[in-house]
């Protein structure tokens, strides 16, 4: 019986711990940003947050593909996605609406900004000279940090007017900026990791 009773108030204790999945208090199309403030779903700040989360998302896959490649850029990407969370908390911590509290706990470092920026000197002097403009090719893991790119630009469109209002510090619209020149430079890492060639854009003939 005691060993019965140590069990229950363990599975209690992790039930208070464990985050619940729903809570049903968007199911009227609003929701709540960090600093509690409720807004419809289609708003700004929200549709900024969804292309943020996708950008994550497109950065997963692209690392999966590096891990089996081997290429050695998974460290960068994994890094590369903690960050994206982070810029998630800024989008959802309006200067505008939130408590000094709040606003120092999601700033966001222009230090992230200069650790891509270091990233991408480093590949970019790996790399011969890039004189064509290039499609998205030279395999899978290069072809999914395109898609990245891509994602990642519109993340960054999603933000600008947010940044333009002063609800996001405009560090995020350059992180955002630089993520995606990033994402284009690893690109071409990974291609020529594998020894793929990268295909360029060929102007139709007639």
């Amino acid at each position: 019986p005691t060993s019965t009773a140590m069990s229950d108030d363990a599975r209690d204790a992790d039930a208070a711990r464990r985050i619940k999945i729903y809570t049903k208090t968007g199911d009227e199309g609003a929701s709540c940003l960090y600093n509690t403030e409720r807004r419809d779903k289609d708003d700004g700040a929200f549709a900024a947050l969804g292309d943020v989360d996708e950008c994550n998302v497109a950065c997963g896959i692209a690392r999966e593909f590096c891990v089996d490649a081997g290429n050695g850029l998974e460290g960068e990407l994994l890094e590369i996605q903690s960050r994206l969370l982070d810029v998630g908390s800024a989008v959802a911590t309006p200067l505008t609406t939130s408590s000094e509290t709040m606003v120092k706990r999601a700033e966001f470092s222009y230090a992230h900004v200069e650790r891509l920026e270091g990233w991408i000197d480093a590949h970019d002097a790996a790399l011969p000279p890039l004189t064509n403009f290039l499609t998205p090719s030279g395999g899978k893991s290069s072809v999914f940090l395109h898609q990245a790119r891509a994602v990642c630009r519109r993340a960054e469109r999603s933000c600008v007017p947010l940044t333009r209002d002063g609800a996001v510090p405009s560090v995020v619209r350059v992180y955002l900026n630089r993520l995606s020149d990033y994402f284009f430079t690893a690109a071409r890492r990974a291609a020529a990791f594998e020894g793929r060639a990268e295909e360029i854009y060929k102007k139709a003939s007639s």
